[in-house]
């Protein structure tokens, strides 16, 4: 259980940065109260804060009612966390004008993003790629096809950021959990307006979306969510591959060159109604709705040296690919919350849910203006699912809240695929078919203890049992595969000060992570490329895998300033074992006369990674004197790790670079209305062992984004941000060595810059 602040805290956080001119320039406008949230209200300790008594005022005083309230600073709910807790809020959320929540997740602490520079992509906290990040929408994992990336931050109401697992939120978060919560109702009625267009490349991607909040009846609240978009995208393609014969020393060079070109069109629709049933007592609905459509166009070309004398079965020299995609998503979630007294609290949550998803694709290939092979995919994908959660919450005299909770969690899902080539079925997969029935079924319970000794240490203790059971059925292969996992968890606060301005944090805990669906099934995927060597292999999965469990620990400091903003620095070290990792290895297979490399998720072994994260946010003024009020955010991470069974010098946790690095700042022109800001995101190279067979290179990211916001009235404003001011090209490579051949590849391409213009309104 994570510590929300008091009601107190929110206000005195809001009066102290008004007082210090520490308020966004989004919030000095207008500041809104807020009632506590159903997923913060789920955390907030049950112990009732004390007010102070208010003077008597004297006879001569002329009173005049001054209200101040607002939702409390990311810095104030961070502090009042007993576990390490990093919090994004709105006006944070909003600075940059990101049009991706994973732009926004780039600039925290050792969080980086897949893809190349400015186009967000899968966010991994520590540089821990392959899933050991756990991603959350309010409090829930999605359903395959769903990405952060389609979820704009108009959207969202905050970021919750924890270094470590905890009861609650769940194990399964070796390297962190980020949890995305969706817009809250407020109070107070406002109506947000946005519209705006992007320009990258000469493609342009308007968008617009609207936001209500308002009150109904005695005491209900709602808040409705609108977003629409349109983008438009291209990306040259540069892919070069030398192969070297080992027997005879002859070189081969492959080259493609060519275009991607998408259009992508997205709905999205979320909302929360909050029912005051009496008392302390409410009824929460919240839908959640997303619509995503995509069409693309490719069109390579691809050129051999030394040309081949007799052109090869199946070669080609240029290949067209036109594709379409559908994904929709809802989701439908309900809580309720009880107070049967002042101590106790009794939530209740249910959801239900599904998604959709079809694609189609024709690829064409030709050799000198013949054609030689046409390939039609055709994929379908339903998925359902639901949940039940029940938590009791109970605080005890003695300055103990124990929360005990179960959960229960389902979810199905039904594929299929057809891939025709010259109009006939692929060969080889007749005995596997294409359909395919999968269901996971997740149950947990757990229980945690949060409390305080004196004035200075607080204490958090939490133990979590979680079992997962997924089923699939194949024509011919049917996986089982059954898992659970107790882990305990333990946190702790050392206050260096009774205000807790100065604080050291401690963790010990045990997390894991589970094997995905698709690393589970069996059914392979043949690779059409042509020739068949170790860069193109058949994929397939591995109904044995076991989940990986990590034993961690976190020791952190932190300082908050008078002015708003904080120092600190946060240790962490995992030991992992059974790490999981995608091998290629050449296999004898049923859909082959001869043997095919096959990518196959597989357990390695061990592996240990530790790093150190260092963060400063603070105002300039703060360290010298007559110097402007410009808010300064920085952090510095470093990060090691070995994973053992492979050679080293870079056998290292996959995707995981060893160091990020992030510079920002902004300020409110004192003569105009203006705000500027500008932000630089840094990640360096990485070589990186994949397999023993394999080693991935990736270029460095250097990111650099701006803004400037005009406040044309105090409700309305004009944002101009530019992301990736600094364009690189960005290529991924890797060196691929067999007892034949050593392969050695490239790809990638330039990176451009995305302008944006957003007109803002808030009545």
């Amino acid at each position: 259980m994570l510590r929300s602040p008091r009601p107190s805290l929110r206000l005195t956080a809001a009066a102290a940065l008004l007082a210090c001119g520490g308020l966004p320039v989004a919030a000095q406008a207008q500041v809104q109260a807020q009632p506590t949230p159903p997923a913060a209200a789920a955390s907030a300790p049950l112990r009732p804060a004390t007010r102070p008594a208010a003077p008597e005022p004297q006879p001569s005083e002329q009173l005049q009612r001054v209200e101040v309230s607002g939702a409390a600073s990311d810095e104030s709910i961070r502090k009042a966390s007993t576990a390490s807790k990093i919090v994004i809020t709105r006006d944070e959320i909003e600075r940059f004008g990101d049009s991706t929540v994973g732009e926004v997740l780039k600039r925290l602490p050792g969080v980086t993003t897949g893809g190349r520079p400015g186009r967000g992509g899968d966010v991994r906290m520590r540089g821990m790629g392959g899933g050991f990040t756990q991603i959350l929408v309010d409090g829930e994992r999605m359903p395959p096809g769903f990405s952060l990336d389609q979820l704009p931050p108009e959207q969202v109401e905050r970021i919750e950021v924890l270094r470590a697992p905890t009861a609650e939120y769940g194990a399964r978060a070796i390297a962190g959990t980020i949890n995305v919560v969706l817009r809250e109702p407020m109070k107070k009625r406002l109506n947000e307006f946005r519209a705006g267009v992007g320009v990258e490349h000469g493609k342009t991607s308007p968008n617009i979306s609207w936001t209500r909040n308002d009150g109904f009846g005695d005491g209900h609240t709602y808040t409705l969510s609108v977003n629409a978009m349109r983008g438009e995208r291209g990306d040259d393609v540069i892919n070069d591959t030398l192969r070297h014969d080992l027997a005879t020393g002859a070189e081969s060079l492959q080259v493609t060159r060519g275009r991607n070109e998408d259009t992508r069109q997205g709905l999205n629709l979320n909302g929360r109604v909050q029912f005051k049933l009496g008392g302390q007592d409410s009824l929460t609905i919240q839908p959640f709705i997303v619509s995503n459509r995509s069409e693309s166009h490719s069109d390579i070309t691809r050129t051999t040296t030394p040309a081949p004398a007799t052109p090869l079965p199946g070669d080609f020299d240029r290949a067209v690919t036109d594709g379409e995609n559908r994904f929709t998503m809802a989701r439908l979630n309900a809580q309720w919350q009880l107070r049967p007294d002042a101590d106790t609290r009794v939530d209740l949550r249910g959801g239900v849910g599904g998604a959709s998803g079809e694609g189609q694709s024709t690829r064409q290939e030709t050799l000198q203006g013949a054609p030689t092979r046409l390939q039609q995919d055709s994929t379908t994908s339903r998925d359902r699912n639901w949940n039940l959660v029940g938590k009791y919450s109970r605080s005890l005299e003695n300055e103990h809240s124990l929360v005990f909770g179960v959960e229960g969690e389902g979810s199905t899902r039904h594929a299929s695929r057809t891939t025709l080539v010259d109009g006939s079925p692929q060969q080889g997969l007749g005995d596997f078919g294409d359909d395919m029935d999968a269901a996971t079924t997740r149950l947990a319970a757990y229980a945690q203890d949060e409390w305080s000794v004196g004035k200075q240490w607080e204490f958090y203790a939490g133990l979590r049992w979680e079992g997962i059971k997924t089923e699939s059925s194949a024509a011919r292969y049917a996986v089982s595969n059954t898992s659970s996992v107790l882990t305990p968890l333990a946190h702790a606060r050392y206050k260096l000060d009774p205000g807790g301005r100065e604080a050291i944090r401690m963790s010990l805990t045990r997390s894991y992570r589970s094997p995905q669906l698709n690393d589970l099934i069996a059914r392979p995927s043949i690779n059409s490329n042509l020739p068949h060597d170790i860069t193109s292999p058949d994929r397939a999965g591995n109904p044995d895998l076991k989940p990986e469990l990590a034993t961690g620990v976190e020791i952190g400091y932190e300082k908050y300033l008078s002015k708003g903003g904080m120092l600190g620095a946060n240790f962490f070290a995992r030991h992992i074992t059974d790490v999981m990792r995608n091998v290629i290895a050449l296999e004898d297979v049923s859909w082959s006369a001869t043997p095919r490399w096959v990518a196959r998720p597989r357990n390695l072994g061990k592996a240990s990674t530790l790093g150190l994260e260092l963060e400063a946010k603070f105002r300039l003024d703060e360290y010298f004197d007559g110097a402007l009020p410009i808010n300064v955010r920085s952090n510095l991470s470093f990060f090691t790790s070995k994973v053992d069974g492979l050679p080293g010098p870079n056998n290292r946790i996959e995707g995981q670079p060893k160091a990020t690095a992030n510079l920002g700042f902004d300020y409110r022109l004192r003569a105009l209305p203006v705000s500027l800001g500008a932000s630089l995101n840094w990640t360096p190279s990485s070589t990186i062992q994949q397999t023993l067979l394999t080693e991935v290179t990736s270029n460095r990211k250097l990111v650099t984004d701006a803004f400037a916001m005009w406040n044309i009235t105090p409700e309305q404003s004009l944002r101009l941000s530019a992301s990736n001011l600094t364009p690189l090209d960005y290529y991924t490579g890797s060196i691929s060595t067999t007892d034949t051949q050593i392969v050695t590849s490239r790809s990638g391409g330039p990176s451009y810059t995305q302008w944006q213009l957003r007109w803002e309104m808030k009545l």
